[in-house]
Order: structure tokens, then C-alpha cells, then sequence
């Protein structure tokens, strides 16, 4: 059974209704999932903190995007799927790019990126030397790596969020590749 709900600022303490504001200034509204993570204020808090160092790292917008959507595509992630296509074209991507991202048949560099994460999160951190080698081999160094273990934490704990959710997607449905890849 699926327990976790979307907070309103009335249910939460004020610390909380200061950060979900932070939010709605910021992204323009309050998504669900950082509403039901509000049911924790230490998490919500420190995946933030964490998000945000991480997203000054070594990987662009575009890339983040990229890693996000691996993560969520493995973990079959429907909420965030549908967050990081949303954002994805936000930063530039076309809607066939999005789709091309998810199906790995981007460039070889994005390509690697991806197929990176997904294994990563597949596997549960035990990626084969090949996808470490492909990674290397376009140009990623050691440090990003490091951070992309990182990233693959971030966005597995909004998909196990939403696995755990009882709230509704609030970003436009992704494209079900399923359905494109039979029409």
C-alpha cells in the first residue's frame, strides 16, 4: 500500500512551509514529490543541499537531465520520468531527443552517460568495466564518475518516493516508449 502523501504548507512546520515557498519561487509551483517528501524536513532539507552541490559539479543542465532520466527509466519511475522529460525540454532538448536519450540512441557521448547510469542503477552499483570504459573513453574523467554515483543516489530517492507515493503526477506524462515502439 502506497502511505505517502503530499503535504500542504498547513501540514507542515514552518521551517518546512519555508522551503516548499522556496520551492514555488523557484521552480513556480510545488511538485508533488517535494510536497511528500516535506514529510520528512530532514530529507527534503539535506536532498536539496545534496542536489544542489551536485549540480555544480562537473555535469552540464543537460547532462543532470540525462542522468535522471537513465535513473528513473530503470527504476520505471513514471513521475519522474515525466519531471525530467518536462525539464529536459525546458533546457533544449526536443521531444524526439528526449525519446532518442531514453532508447540510448543518442551520440556516442551521451550514449555512454546514459547507459552508465542505467547500469549503475540496474545493477545496484556494480557496473562492468565496459561501461566504465565507454564512459572514460568520451572524454568523462574519474571526477565525474564519482559524482555521477552521486546523482544516480538523487534520483533513485525521488523514485523510490513516488514508489512509495499515493499523489498524483503534476508534469505532463513522458512518451511511453513501449507504446512508440509498437505504433
Amino acid at each position: 500500500m502506497k502511505t505517502l502523501k503530499a503535504l500542504t504548507s498547513n501540514q507542515v512546520d514552518e521551517s518546512t512551509q519555508q522551503v516548499f515557498s522556496a520551492i514555488k519561487s523557484k521552480v513556480g509551483m510545488l511538485p508533488n514529490l517535494y510536497a511528500a517528501m516535506g514529510n520528512s524536513p530532514q530529507l527534503l532539507k539535506g536532498f536539496l543541499t545534496f542536489e544542489e552541490t551536485l549540480k555544480a559539479g562537473v555535469f552540464s543542465a543537460k547532462e543532470n537531465e540525462i542522468i535522471a532520466l537513465a535513473v528513473s527509466q530503470a527504476n520505471e519511475c513514471n513521475y519522474c520520468l515525466a519531471a525530467h522529460s518536462t525539464i529536459g525540454k525546458m533546457l533544449g532538448f526536443s521531444d524526439n531527443e528526449v525519446i532518442d536519450i531514453r532508447l540510448a540512441k543518442s551520440d556516442e557521448k551521451t550514449n555512454a552517460l546514459f547507459n552508465l547510469a542505467t547500469e549503475l542503477t540496474e545493477q545496484r552499483g556494480k557496473t562492468s568495466q565496459e561501461a566504465i570504459n565507454d564512459f572514460l573513453a568520451v572524454g568523462y574523467s574519474h571526477k565525474a564518475l564519482t559524482e555521477l554515483i552521486g546523482m544516480v543516489a538523487i534520483r533513485s530517492i525521488t523514485n523510490y518516493l513516488y514508489s512509495n507515493g499515493d499523489f498524483e503526477i503534476d508534469f505532463p506524462k513522458a512518451a511511453n516508449l513501449e507504446e512508440l515502439a509498437t505504433a
